[in-house]
């Protein structure tokens, strides 16, 4: 396997944890499960802020470029695109950028997309806040799978690892526990789903 440079975690308010301690993050969790078996990555870099679109997040992305190189990172994730659906977003402009946001990460990681994580956008609809703001859960479900459904085809095709959080985010996501104080965000509990989920991908992208 190589040499344990680092972790890029690239996203937005799901990835900088939104509502939690910096240690409720999921990056943060994954990093200490892989120490847990002997597969230090160190302390996770961030490269996430909430509100960012992929547009956005390719900016911020440059922004961080120019203080210093991202490159050579034993492990990459990347989690975007809610806010282009929250927004109302052309799903063929996500597209684009999505598949850029992606090639940036494999350049990231080596130039090795098999060290690249993608993770399922989350349906919010499940959650209190999505009636507080008038918002139809089912409309929202159906346009998260579509965004989903185009992560997982690029991942796919790029020879990404793809990371189906979506499916326990339905089942669990509007629990109490699982949710942050302000009835959107996941808790650092669900957090801890994901970050097991993630768990074997990055334990396989780890040993290449």
């Amino acid at each position: 396997m190589p040499a344990a440079r680092g972790f890029l975690a690239l996203g937005d308010s799901y990835t900088i944890g939104e509502g939690v301690a910096p240690d409720g993050r999921w990056p943060v969790q994954l990093a200490v499960a892989l120490r847990a078996e002997g597969l230090d990555v160190g302390q996770p870099r961030i490269v996430a802020t909430t509100g960012w679109t992929t547009a956005e997040l390719a900016a911020g992305l440059d922004h961080a470029e120019a203080e210093g190189p991202l490159g050579d990172q034993a492990l990459v994730s990347l989690l975007a695109g809610v806010n282009n659906q929250y927004r109302g977003l052309p799903l063929e402009a996500f597209e684009r950028e999505f598949a850029a946001l992606l090639e940036r990460a494999a350049g990231y990681a080596g130039g090795d997309p098999g060290r690249v994580l993608v993770l399922a956008i989350p349906d919010w609809g499940v959650t209190p806040f999505a009636p507080a703001e008038g918002r139809d859960p089912a409309q929202v479900a159906a346009q998260i799978d579509a965004f989903n459904a185009v992560c997982q085809a690029q991942a796919l095709r790029a020879g990404a690892h793809w990371v189906d959080i979506a499916p326990v985010g339905r089942a669990r996501g509007g629990e109490a526990a699982m949710l942050a104080a302000d009835g959107l965000h996941p808790s650092a509990a669900m957090y801890a789903l994901w970050a097991a989920l993630a768990l074997p991908a990055a334990r396989e992208a780890l040993a290449r």
